[in-house]
């Protein structure tokens, strides 16, 4: 979906909205924007967050951008806070991505996306397989024989434990493939840098792990692209197949979105929604967006409901195949 709207109609939207919800002078409110992130300095989440901020200040979207970084209960502390303290948190949006769905799912943490207001997914990280350069395997069909001829002595690597995000990837396109998603050898290591020296030293044939990173592997000339969970082929490096012109109908996205608190008036959710959509449209959310390798989704309200539900079906059902739930 696409929006484009003039500076002005963005601040007079936001300046209803902000009026409507507390009194004070709206056009100080709408000079800024503060956002939550429940993880540390550093992270997806932090550095989605704060680009964002970043385009919206230098596309004169808003004035001010503000950032509060709340670690703990893998992102649960965070959204606690934000319920908790709902109606004195209208004027902040907490980033979060795919992990709301699974931390949820597992129990980590005690809400879901369902406790909070939806607002807009905003952009996206397409995962992708990938072996080294110099691997004898060329395509995912050449991954796929050497998987049949030995099914537990083909390994597949992620930097997250198994049941965690690059697990669930890899499952999704073995059962995609037609294979059982249970019957291959996961190795999980503590962060992705750790996987990809499992990868270089031949301890995992293949490496599961976000398109973003993939592309930044691929043009330093260490891996090579098997397929890529995307629909189509991504602009951002074309010379890599989808899974699904392979005939694997394996597509995943890891979104990356804002949520406010729970209560948040409909005045004020439609104006953050047209203040991200029309930053999305700014050569100054470009810049951001190809530095961190990420895709446009722009998915606002009930939209972006009705992916989050589907992907938790999607991801519920793998992983009570897998026995995690």
């Amino acid at each position: 979906m696409k929006i484009t709207m003039t500076r002005r109609v963005v601040m007079a939207a936001a300046v209803a909205a902000m009026a409507f919800s507390g009194g004070a002078r709206a056009d100080q409110m709408m000079d800024s924007v503060h956002f939550l992130i429940p993880g540390g300095a550093g992270g997806g989440w932090d550095g989605t967050a704060r680009g964002t901020g970043e385009a919206l200040m230098n596309a004169g979207i808003v004035g001010n951008a503000t950032y509060e970084n709340m670690s703990g209960g893998g992102g649960g502390v965070a959204i606690a806070h934000l319920i908790e303290n709902a109606q004195s948190s209208y004027g902040t949006l907490m980033v979060n991505s795919t992990p709301i769905v699974i931390r949820a799912l597992t129990g980590e943490i005690a809400q879901s996306f369902r406790d909070l207001t939806l607002v807009a997914g905003t952009v996206g990280d397409y995962a992708a397989l990938v072996v080294t350069t110099d691997s004898p395997i060329q395509t995912m069909e050449d991954a796929l024989n050497m998987y049949r001829e030995d099914g537990m002595g083909f390994a597949i690597g992620g930097g997250s434990v198994p049941g965690g995000m690059d697990h669930l990837v890899a499952a999704i396109v073995m059962q995609a493939a037609g294979e059982d998603p249970t019957a291959f050898n996961y190795i999980g290591y503590d962060a992705g840098g750790e996987a990809m020296a499992g990868l270089l030293s031949g301890e995992i044939d293949a490496l599961s792990t976000g398109f973003s990173e993939a592309v930044a592997l691929a043009e330093q000339g260490e891996v090579r692209i098997l397929g890529v969970t995307a629909p189509e082929r991504v602009a951002a490096y074309a010379d890599a197949p989808t899974f699904a012109e392979q005939g694997i109908d394996a597509q995943f996205v890891n979104w990356r979105g804002f949520f406010g608190a729970p209560g948040m008036p409909e005045e004020q959710v439609a104006a953050y929604q047209e203040m991200l959509g029309a930053m999305l449209e700014t050569p100054e959310w470009e810049e951001v967006r190809g530095r961190m390798g990420l895709v446009n989704i722009y998915r606002p309200g009930g939209e972006f409901e009705a992916f989050l539900e589907a992907q938790e079906q999607q991801i519920g059902d793998l992983m009570r195949e897998l026995g995690f739930l």
